[in-house]
């Protein structure tokens, strides 16, 4: 894909400012004015501006925001290119596809309502949605939407057709967050490294009193001693943090998400001892009530009504991803659920040329009696 050129007509990329109320006044105070590309297939302007299309919303990954997937890519297409592409190849139909900022200063988001970030499932279902769908000719029914991502975007997708399968019609899911036993526990050690070096008083050799340091200022249930708004100050002044401040911030936002408490000090507690590193089995268990792996049964009946559910994942995921996306599928194949699970060899980074197959899938489940 080194050379870039084009086949058949781009589309229209249009970006609209939207105002939500739903993410006025947020914890974190991010901006509730956002921008919101929305690419338009080449076929929108024909047909004398009668035909309606089935729609496609973008959930990116954490770091990222709507917008990056329009931009120039060196060695590949972005989105609105791909799409162009398989749409001249007559690989898949025309479709809208929406792109949503969903970004905040933890990084990101899940895609879920949060005490402590934000309540962004609602303000993709209850404002985009609505929004789009009177800016745009979309075939407006949950039978022609769906949406797709990769990573904290395909956790995003796959969550939103457990819970919000009233929005959706078929959703995919490219290393989606899952089995978070393997997810993200390995980098808890890391992270709590990097809390660290804000800890207060600053270690000292010498004797080490492990007990009083374990239990003070409430870290034993996870609260924050001071350390990790040290931290947040510390990166939120920064253009650019390093790999460890990333991945970081990435638990401490994962931490806001599957465990918000407005009780504790930044509205979250974290699942480890901040000191002695020692699990918080209560905390931990919050964290797992939202994987999804053990979401299938309880939400199976929204599952099934969907009219398509795909998932992938590279087997050399350096995540482990891989392993959660196996246990889902089977999880998924157990309570009769049916979708379509594929494997490549690859990793979690740069896979984005797998929507060569996702964006086709999506378009036939939701093309259906269009």
């Amino acid at each position: 894909m080194a050379l870039k050129r084009p086949k058949g007509p781009a589309g229209k990329l249009v970006v609209l400012e939207h105002t939500s109320q739903i993410l006025k006044g947020n914890p974190l105070g991010d901006p509730h004015v956002r921008k919101l590309a929305v690419w338009l297939p080449p076929q929108y302007d024909g047909f004398r501006g009668r035909r309606r299309f089935p729609v496609l919303y973008d959930l990116v990954g954490f770091t990222g925001s709507g917008l990056a997937h329009a931009n120039w890519k060196p060695f590949g297409d972005n989105v609105p290119e791909r799409a162009a592409r398989l749409i001249h190849e007559q690989k898949m139909g025309p479709a809208i596809i929406v792109f949503p900022d969903c970004f905040t200063a933890l990084g990101g988001n899940q895609y879920v309502n949060s005490s402590a970030i934000g309540d962004y499932a609602d303000y993709l279902t209850r404002e985009i949605i609505p929004f789009v769908d009177r800016e745009f000719r979309t075939l407006a029914g949950r039978e022609h939407r769906g949406c797709f991502g990769k990573s904290s975007g395909g956790y995003g997708a796959i969550i939103h057709g457990m819970k919000y399968a009233s929005y959706w019609g078929a959703v995919a899911s490219h290393s989606g967050d899952a089995y978070f036993d393997f997810v993200y526990w390995h980098d808890w050690p890391n992270t709590l490294n990097e809390l660290a070096k804000y800890r207060a008083p600053k270690r000292r050799p010498g004797v080490y009193d492990a007990r009083r340091e374990a239990n003070r200022k409430g870290i034993g249930k996870g609260m924050d001693d001071g350390r990790i708004k040290r931290f947040l100050d510390h990166v939120w002044k920064k253009e650019k943090l390093t790999g460890k401040e990333g991945h970081a911030i990435m638990n401490l936002c994962m931490a806001a998400t599957y465990d918000p408490d407005p009780r504790a000090p930044l509205g979250f507690r974290i699942p480890f001892n901040a000191e002695s590193g020692e699990l918080i089995e209560e905390r931990w268990r919050n964290w797992r009530r939202h994987d999804p792996i053990h979401l299938v049964s309880k939400y199976k009946n929204n599952l099934k009504s969907l009219r398509g559910i795909y998932v992938d994942c590279g087997w050399r995921d350096q995540y482990h991803i891989h392993y959660g996306s196996r246990i889902l599928s089977q999880r998924l194949a157990e309570a009769g659920v049916r979708h379509r699970y594929e494997e490549f060899d690859d990793d979690h980074s740069d896979i984005d040329y797998r929507m060569d197959v996702s964006l086709p899938f999506l378009y036939k489940a939701l093309a259906r009696a269009a």
